[in-house]
């Protein structure tokens, strides 16, 4: 108990919500932060709306039309082309072959099917050989003249040669068709000198030179 006598300061009600005569009850803090959460939630609301909505309308940014057109414009592009792509196949001519790059191979030659050489000319063995004999060994000529017929061959005319000293062997021939005579003497003989001539009116002549064994 107090000795002081109460005055009006002492008469407070005993429910009262009043802890103190300078002090207020403050309000809750929630009350303060819900304008501002509103505020907030409409600002969202139109910028989405505004993001929608406005390119829509023609109210994009500067370029942004272009570009969509421009990608609109490429897609077009590529669905045009794709079917021209796959329509360039080869395409049958009239013919029915294809009218592509790619031919159809042929068959393989075999070696059978390439070109043999040309036969070999045939000797004609009864042509007659003239011999003469162009160097001082006697015989000579009739020597040559019996290995000229044992190998096969008619024998013309054996003698001495009277014409231009030779200083080598040398079988004369008249004409082509008498080449292959030619060479087939001078195998016989060891004589590689083979000379075209129709001087001699004769088809086949040897003139033993120099050096002839």
């Amino acid at each position: 108990m107090t000795k002081y006598a109460r005055d009006e300061f002492d008469r407070v009600p005993e429910t009262s919500a009043r802890q103190g005569v300078h002090r207020t009850v403050s309000a809750p803090r929630s009350r303060r932060l819900g304008p501002i959460l509103a505020a907030g939630a409409v600002a969202l609301a139109v910028g989405l709306v505004a993001f929608l909505l406005l390119p829509k309308l023609g109210f994009g940014p500067a370029g942004g039309g272009s570009a969509i057109a421009a990608a609109q414009a490429g897609n077009d592009t590529a669905a045009s082309t794709a079917p021209t792509t796959a329509a360039a196949a080869p395409t049958p001519s009239p013919s029915g072959e294809p009218t592509g790059s790619l031919a159809p191979a042929g068959p393989t030659p075999s070696p059978s099917a390439t070109p043999s050489a040309p036969p070999a000319a045939v000797v004609d063995k009864t042509q007659p050989v003239t011999v003469y004999n162009g160097t001082t060994t006697a015989g000579l000529a009739g020597r040559v003249g019996s290995t000229v017929t044992s190998a096969g061959w008619g024998l013309g005319p054996v003698g001495n040669w009277a014409g231009t000293p030779q200083r080598a062997s040398v079988v004369f021939y008249d004409g082509p068709a008498q080449k292959a005579n030619a060479q087939a003497l001078g195998s016989l003989l060891g004589i590689s000198t083979l000379v075209e001539s129709a001087d001699f009116k004769m088809p086949l002549v040897v003139v033993l030179g120099p050096g002839f064994v």
